[in-house]
């Protein structure tokens, strides 16, 4: 079978998968309440430190291990095609990495997600849409204050009338204090009739 690929059949089954995407008061959810207005949030996976998902989200981001990137992408559109409160969704925009960045890196892992989204949901991407203004420190070792001060204004809308009207669905590997996910949410929204939903590929 095609994930064989990347987990065998057992540690598929193992993984620890959230299923919580219908419940408007899911810990995902609950994280943005009173600082952005989300439509809907959820994440695919839980996220535990030396366990499965910290390796795989780890092959991912600094081992270019694209295949398991469009592989979680695929799990992440079948988990919101069966969900009524992400239906309404019809664009897909990675959270954007600063172009120095995403050149040391060679790719935005956000983005190939989204590519194995695609695979299974019919969305459109508007990458373009969103850009990273400017170049903040790394948000590995900062406090959720610090980190919301480190991103708060890092995020550029480069394409205002392709937004308009659009129900976007962000995109990420891991959310954690959720500080670049507000800072590039509160960018989407500020754009006239744009309405913003999150779904990751883990929650820790």
């Amino acid at each position: 079978m095609r994930h064989e690929e990347c987990l065998c059949g057992p540690c598929l089954a193992d993984l620890p998968f959230t299923r919580f995407h219908d419940d408007p008061l899911n810990p995902v959810e609950r994280l943005f309440h009173g600082r952005v207005q989300l439509q809907a949030a959820s994440a695919l996976l839980q996220f535990n430190s030396h366990g499965k998902v910290q390796r795989i989200l780890h092959r991912i981001k600094y081992a270019q291990d694209t295949e398991a990137a469009r592989f979680m992408g695929r799990l992440m559109g079948e988990a919101l095609g069966t969900s009524a409160r992400f239906a309404g969704a019809d664009a897909l925009l990675a959270i954007p990495l600063h172009p120095r960045k995403q050149r040391q890196r060679g790719y935005n892992q956000s983005r190939l997600l989204c590519d194995g989204m695609r695979e299974v949901l019919p969305l459109a991407p508007l990458h373009h849409a969103l850009a990273r203004g400017a170049r903040t420190e790394t948000q590995t070792r900062k406090g959720r204050l610090d980190r919301w001060r480190n991103v708060r204004d890092a995020f550029v809308v480069r394409d205002p009338k392709a937004l308009e009207g659009r129900h976007v669905l962000l995109v990420d590997d891991v959310v954690t204090t959720g500080a670049t996910i507000e800072a590039c949410a509160a960018a989407l929204v500020a754009v006239p009739g744009v309405r913003v939903s999150l779904f990751t590929a883990a929650c820790a």
